[in-house]
């Protein structure tokens, strides 16, 4: 079986409070750390990518993120996704070539820009070719935008996820939802839903799962607490040279 084809099958015949979860690396190391811990996919946040190679999130070049991304799947045997954002605006049969060229078994691909969120049908369309590029040989997770956008009509959410599963994503992922609003989201979308989840607080990807999860990522959050451990210790050093 390809890697491709068992990340998709991690997706499926799941119970309720055992979602998937796939922790974030940010660089080879992290992808190491995580993968020697037994988890058995990982996925890529853009936000802890950019971080690592010092810019802003949503500021990462295009070629520095597939690098990155392609650096973190040569270090690990498990599968690896890739968040490539909106899609650095590449046609779909460029951007499925360069994230096959990396390695990656999948992407994440967000409905929104800088000035706000995507036409839901042009948005589809370009889903659409892209899975048309890609057949089965990258799993698909459609990002919608709406709740991170201050749309919080979970109805926004369902109307675009059944426009991007029509499209051929394998998951959508309603980012930033209030988890009180996760199993109406769940009862009205067909197939995989992807949730956000903070690490060390707020539910367990249990309890998410539960409530309508399939998957658990956790965006930049795990690069985020690395940074604030290495903080730490270099504040306490400097104390101890007095400075």
């Amino acid at each position: 079986m390809s890697h491709a084809a068992a990340f998709r099958a991690l997706h499926h015949g799941r119970v309720p409070d055992d979602p998937l979860v796939l922790p974030g690396p940010w660089d080879a190391a992290s992808a190491r750390v995580f993968a020697a811990a037994g988890f058995p996919a990982l996925a890529t946040p853009s936000a802890g990518v950019a971080a690592s190679l010092g810019y802003e999130d949503g500021r990462t070049p295009a070629d520095e993120m597939f690098a990155a991304v392609a650096r973190i799947v040569r270090a690990v045997d498990v599968p690896v996704s890739a968040d490539v954002e909106g899609g650095y605006g590449l046609a779909p049969k460029e951007l499925v070539e360069r994230l096959l060229e990396t390695g990656a078994v999948g992407c994440n691909l967000e409905d929104s820009t800088d000035e706000g969120l995507k036409d839901p049908a042009e948005h589809a369309e370009w889903l659409a070719g892209v899975r048309e590029e890609a057949g089965d040989r990258l799993f698909l997770n459609a990002r919608i935008d709406t709740f991170v956008r201050g749309v919080q009509d979970p109805g926004a959410a369902i109307e675009r996820a059944a426009a991007y599963v029509a499209a051929g994503a394998d998951c959508v992922y309603p980012i930033a939802a209030p988890v009180a609003v996760l199993p109406l989201l769940r009862a009205g979308i067909q197939g995989p839903v992807n949730v956000v989840a903070r690490p060390g607080e707020g539910p367990s990807p249990a309890e998410l799962g539960g409530l309508g999860a399939t998957r658990i990522t956790f965006g930049p959050g795990l690069q985020r607490q690395a940074e604030q451990a290495v903080r730490e210790h270099a504040e306490r050093l400097a104390a101890r040279l007095g400075r």
